[in-house]
This record gives structure tokens, C-alpha cells and sequence, in this order.
């Protein structure tokens, strides 16, 4: 078994990719959608965190988070949110055909992967950076083609607080052929 090391910053900022099982498209469900509000408020309420940027696309999220002064806990809070989605959702997702043996020796459900990606936010730069992924997210993915048309993401909450234009982020081709985004 490796040896997997998090970051372990208190009080820091940190950027992360939490993917469904397989990649299942569950996340932007009605019902999905209330139930991680939910386990998120809940967590949250025990645990309190800032939720700086966020993106919630079908298959997966992208998040960044700043905890409190003194703790770095952030592998507490995912469980603990994967948990209560899980155990909120589980009658209409959990798919026993899916299990794996690894999965029933560990008793996880069919809802998350095990793991998730984390970054520690370096600077004001990095922090940028990764909001900018986030915002831009569904317009990567085909989901959209411009940002503002993504109802799942706090880039709604940048434009009402003018850090964005509400035209940010529409998908542009250069003469080259490579596609970015634009104002």
C-alpha cells in the first residue's frame, strides 16, 4: 500500500477534485443537489470551513476551500460530506452489480470514488488560477459554451460581486485551433 501524504496547512487554502463512482452522472440531479447542500450546511455547522470558489458538474466537482486558524482537517470534512450525501442518496444510487471486492471489504457504497485530488493554494496567483478552472469547468467539459450558463458554480456570485464580468469565460478558438476562454 503506498504512503500518501495530504497537505497539512492550518488555516490554508486549498483546491479540490471529489469524482462519483465511476464517473457516474449524479451530482447535478435535483435531489443530488439538495442532498450535498445539505450534508455540506451539516458539516459545515460542525466543522466550519469558507467555500471560496466551487463548480458542481454531473460527474464531479472542483472546490476550494479555506479552513479556520489552527486546523487542517480538510480529509475530516470530505468524509464526513461524502458521508451524508451517501447515506442521503444511497436508495436511488448505490449499485450493488458495481461493488468490488475492495469496496465491500472497506463498506463503501457505489456513490464516490475513494479518493479525491487536493492542492495547497501557494499565493494570490495560484488561488487565481484555480478559480478560473473551476469557473471554466463546464465550458471545458461541452456542458456549455459560456460560463455564465452554468447554473452550478459560484461564478454567479463573482459577477454579482464585480470580480467578473457576466460574459467571462465564453469558449473562443484561435486561428490556430485551440480553444480558451475569453471576456
Amino acid at each position: 500500500m503506498s504512503n500518501y501524504r495530504r497537505a497539512q496547512v492550518n488555516g490554508g487554502t486549498f483546491f479540490f477534485t471529489v469524482v462519483t463512482h465511476q464517473r457516474r452522472p449524479i451530482l447535478t440531479d435535483p435531489k443530488s443537489r439538495t442532498a450535498l447542500r445539505v450534508a455540506i450546511e451539516e458539516t459545515r455547522a460542525q466543522h466550519p470551513f469558507q467555500i471560496d470558489a466551487w463548480v458542481q458538474l454531473p460527474d464531479h466537482l472542483h472546490a476550494i476551500w479555506t479552513l479556520p486558524d489552527g486546523d487542517a482537517d480538510y480529509p475530516k470534512r470530505w468524509g464526513l460530506i461524502k458521508a451524508r450525501f451517501t447515506k442521503q442518496v444511497k436508495q436511488n444510487y448505490h449499485d450493488p452489480l458495481r461493488m468490488s471486492d475492495s469496496k465491500q471489504s472497506k463498506r463503501e457504497s457505489t456513490v464516490w470514488q475513494r479518493r479525491y485530488w487536493e492542492h495547497q493554494i501557494r499565493d494570490d496567483v495560484d488561488f487565481q488560477r484555480h478559480v478560473d478552472y473551476i469557473h471554466f469547468n463546464p465550458v471545458k467539459h461541452g456542458l456549455v459554451r459560456r460560463v455564465g450558463d452554468w447554473p452550478h458554480s459560484t461564478f454567479h456570485n463573482f459577477v454579482a460581486r464585480g470580480v467578473h464580468p457576466p460574459g467571462w469565460g465564453r469558449m473562443v478558438v484561435t486561428e490556430t485551433g485551440e480553444a480558451g476562454f475569453g471576456e
